[in-house]
């Protein structure tokens, strides 16, 4: 069987380890490609550079920031994206509370005190068991390999991405909607939100896990997305 082209889309401050677990464990059905969406300041020319990445039609993997890409590319390409997850993500629009702290971390960025995740930010990323350990260290350097001024790009399309909940119900391929159980970031009840909109969409939870399940229990990501791209 010829592997599936498979897009990964990470999230904010996230590059390929984000997905670095999934792409090995999936490469006998699978052709990942992760995308590069550290250079541009929309969510839309996230989309269009991910798409340009692969030619054909592909599986559409994101998370978090990621997820908002991919409900981008279904919008402008539908028929090239042959079945769906989105983890540990919102189809909503940033709340004007969201979009004040955002501001915050802009300034504090462009006036030099950008630190990529710190200790402090770790227990909204991942589940507190994991606080001291390889992922911690792991999220910590890869936030830092990202850097300042993709963080700055990547926070002003975060902020200005639209509302998806409205075309949620036009989504036609096989959906696997994901999110850690104790995700607070964008928490179960806003994967749910999804799911009930998505025709036939599996919703399924990580036990045990905070915002970045593929690197927190992959084992568990890797046969939930195994099990969706070949259903």
């Amino acid at each position: 069987m010829t592997p599936m082209p498979l897009l990964l889309l990470p999230g904010l401050l996230c590059d390929a380890r984000l997905w670095r677990d999934q792409a090995a464990a999936l490469a006998p059905i699978a052709a990942p490609v992760v995308a590069d969406l550290t250079l541009d300041d929309r969510i839309e020319a996230m989309a269009e550079r991910a798409l340009a990445s692969l030619e054909g039609p592909f599986a559409l993997a994101g998370l978090s920031m990621g997820g908002y890409v991919a409900l981008e590319v279904m919008r402008r390409a539908p028929g090239r994206v042959t079945r769906l997850a989105l983890l540990d993500t919102s189809a909503r629009p940033d709340t004007e509370e969201q979009k004040r702290r955002r501001r915050g971390l802009i300034s504090l960025s462009r006036s030099g005190q950008f630190r990529g995740v710190t200790p402090r930010l770790l227990p909204s990323l991942i589940h507190p068991s994991r606080l001291d350990g390889p992922v911690a260290d792991d999220v910590m350097a890869m936030a830092e390999r990202v850097g300042k001024e993709a963080f700055l790009r990547q926070q002003e399309a975060i902020m200005n991405r639209v509302d998806s909940r409205p075309g949620l119900s036009q989504i036609a391929v096989p959906t696997l909607v994901g999110v850690g159980a104790a995700d607070v970031l964008t928490p179960p009840e806003l994967a749910a939100e999804m799911a009930a909109l998505i025709p036939g969409a599996r919703l399924r939870h990580f036990a045990g896990t905070g915002h970045l399940p593929t690197m927190e229990t992959p084992e568990a990501v890797n046969a939930t997305l195994a099990a969706w791209l070949v259903a």
